[in-house]
């Protein structure tokens, strides 16, 4: 089964400073079909203006994962952790017990992030973070575990929970596969260019909820950059 959610029916706001649009039910966007996928609860579609960004707020039991699209965004946290994370790159953020950070644009261009939220599958954990770069040269033509719950996935950056944040660039007319299993709950969005899946086609930043797919193949109708969410 394959959900498509055009970029254009997404939930959002425009603040000036963040124009963010949101996949499922977030803030002042609420819709009972959009809740959540499995485990995923959040993928935020944020464009954040040059020299601004989210100041210090908290968090609690959540794994937070960034993707960077474009530009870079910059953490610093109450854990004294800081760090930059640039276009292709990802962070992680497992709140745990609790964490207060900040993720500004310090750059002098827009930068474009993908935020997503998983929920963890146990509580009472210190809280952490982490970055590291995924170059998109490892990932062209296949599909690259980025951030991972299992710890059989090499050097993915560690997350608490059931689930795998996995990436691919294809060329056009490229295919790549992906191991998904029919109990599984996928979300795919390509940060750039447009696939196609099973006869379906997605364009960029359109969303794709899927179910009940033992392997999932997709193929690039333009060069793209696929982000996808496996989760239980």
């Amino acid at each position: 089964m394959i959900d498509l959610r055009p970029f254009d029916s997404l939930g959002g706001a425009n603040h000036g400073w963040l124009d963010a649009k949101h996949h499922f039910s977030f803030a002042n966007y609420y819709d009972p079909k959009r809740m959540n996928w499995g485990s995923l609860r959040v993928w935020n579609d944020d464009t954040i203006a040059p020299r601004t960004g989210f100041p210090p707020h908290p968090h609690s039991d959540m794994e937070i994962i960034t993707y960077v699209r474009k530009g870079a965004i910059t953490h610093q946290d109450n854990l004294g952790n800081k760090g930059r994370t640039t276009a292709g790159d990802v962070q992680v953020m497992s709140a745990g017990t609790g964490i207060a950070h900040s993720e500004y644009n310090l750059e002098d261009e827009t930068t474009q992030i993908f935020q997503i939220w998983i929920l963890p599958t146990g509580r009472g954990k210190a809280p952490s973070w982490g970055t590291r770069p995924f170059p998109k040269g490892e990932r062209s033509g296949h599909f690259v575990t980025l951030a991972s719950g299992f710890e059989n996935d090499g050097d993915a950056l560690p997350i608490r929970t059931d689930a795998r944040v996995v990436g691919a660039t294809l060329k056009a007319g490229e295919s790549a596969e992906y191991p998904l299993g029919k109990d599984r709950h996928a979300y795919l969005v390509p940060a750039a260019g447009a696939i196609e899946i099973d006869g379906i086609r997605v364009n960029a930043r359109d969303g794709a909820a899927i179910s009940d797919v033992e392997t999932l193949r997709v193929t690039a109708l333009e060069d793209a950059e696929i982000v996808l969410v496996d989760a239980a």
